[in-house]
């Protein structure tokens, strides 16, 4: 019967060739979006780990409070003895303290006057050591466009649009102007090394990176650090993990009251990020389910126009005394082996444009001009292992579906009527 069935698919153009068409269309859409929905998500949550929230991190209670205003006199004390606690308790972490600063750097001319100066957003990590992964994790060897990387004390990369604005070059001095951990006035000379572009919109406008050691110095932060940040080795975050770190941590302090104690955040308790995946998870649930039903009903159509046409071939095998259950169910495997085939052509054309999507991406930059998201400008799809059957559901679902609603009229074909048909 399996044979029989798909002899008649493949000669019968006109009962296959349609629903194949859209099918294949809608597990391709189906495909596409999953595959990019999944990449915007694994990009943003990755970008949002490197650069703020690590896949756990630890502040004082007093930090958590106002992170965003980067309050630095709220910073870890004896962050030295912190941080081997947490390596000896957690040795499979990466442990690494940071430093959020904002200011103003100031360039000057040859007489020592201001020439220019702007307003910027700074990371202090650990650029000079060389067991040290946060270069790789700032990404800045592909992120550097002129200069180089820090190679001593005193360097620093600032953003290149910042650079091309007020004319500034690798080798030029300048003066970081911010605030000490004391409410006192911060002041620092420093060498520009080399300018970066990362590719957000919200950090490229005006960022310098710098080493921890020297913004510790400047904001008279010795042994203290506004964070600590812990990255799993996999690299990539596990919420049930991080969740497990967490509350064993935050254990320990259950009972200490002092705002100054310090408390861990998983990444997703961090910067309304579960809200963010939350949402990107809905929308491809919601995705998957708009395209089965339209794929439904648009086969269930589909189905409708086909059992008219096909309207005396049941007539003469319900008179040939072929059972109408038996009819009902050939249509169900009719259905299958086309939901199949249409599913398989979709797939293979949805990974082969998602994999373009992954390779190349998809410039959004025009669209994040005022945004202060950490988002990539380019969006670039992910191909996972469900990509590779995620088709399959409304794939065969709609299809089954559409045909197991049309053939319903296969019971309401009665033999006699088809006698006056055939008269007629």
């Amino acid at each position: 019967m399996i044979r029989f069935l798909f002899k008649g698919i493949l000669h019968d153009k006109s009962r296959s060739l349609l629903p194949v068409i859209v099918i294949s269309i809608g597990v391709m859409l189906t495909v596409i979006m999953y595959c990019w929905l999944n990449g915007i998500k694994g990009d943003s949550i990755a970008m949002n780990a490197n650069f703020s929230t690590g896949h756990v991190k630890v502040m004082t209670r007093a930090y958590d409070k106002d992170a965003e205003q980067m309050p630095n006199d709220l910073a870890i004390l004896e962050v030295n003895k912190l941080m081997k606690k947490l390596r000896t308790n957690y040795r499979d972490v990466e442990w690494v303290k940071r430093v959020r600063f904002g200011g103003l750097i100031d360039f000057p001319d040859a007489n020592g006057v201001t020439r220019a100066q702007g307003p910027v957003i700074g990371w202090a990590i650990d650029l000079l050591s060389p067991q040290s992964g946060e270069r790789k994790r700032f990404n800045l060897e592909k992120s550097l466009v002129q200069g180089r990387l820090p190679s001593k004390p005193g360097e620093a990369l600032i953003s290149d649009l910042f650079a091309v604005k007020f004319h500034v070059k690798p080798g030029d001095t300048f003066t970081f102007f911010g605030t000490t951990m004391d409410g006192g006035m911060a002041f620092k000379n420093m060498i520009v090394s080399g300018t970066i572009r990362f590719g957000v919109s919200g950090i490229d406008r005006g960022a310098i990176v710098a080493d921890i050691s020297d913004i510790q110095d400047a904001l008279r932060m010795e042994d203290a650090a506004g964070e600590v940040l812990g990255y799993f080795d996999s690299g990539r975050y596990d919420n049930e993990r991080a969740t497990a770190i967490a509350t064993d941590f935050n254990a320990a302090y259950k009972a200490d009251t002092d705002e100054f104690a310090p408390v861990m955040l998983s990444l997703r308790d961090q910067e309304g990020m579960a809200e963010f995946i939350d949402y990107l998870n809905a929308v491809s649930a919601m995705m998957v389910i708009i395209f089965v039903l339209a794929m439904s009903i648009v086969l269930w159509n589909a189905g409708l126009l086909g059992g008219l046409r096909r309207y005396t071939e049941f007539g003469v095998r319900l008179a040939l005394g072929e059972n109408k259950n038996h009819i009902y169910q050939t249509l169900i495997y009719e259905g299958f082996f086309i939901g199949t085939i249409g599913t398989i052509i979709g797939t293979l054309l949805g990974l082969g444009a998602s994999w373009y999507l992954q390779t190349v991406g998809f410039n959004i930059e025009g669209m994040m001009k005022n945004s202060s998201m950490l988002m990539p400008s380019v969006a670039r799809a992910q191909i996972t292992r469900t990509a590779y059957y995620i088709g399959f559901i409304p794939g065969l679902f709609s299809m089954v579906l559409g045909n197991a609603l049309s053939g319903i009229g296969i019971y309401k074909r009665k033999t006699a009527q088809l006698f006056k048909e055939l008269e007629a």
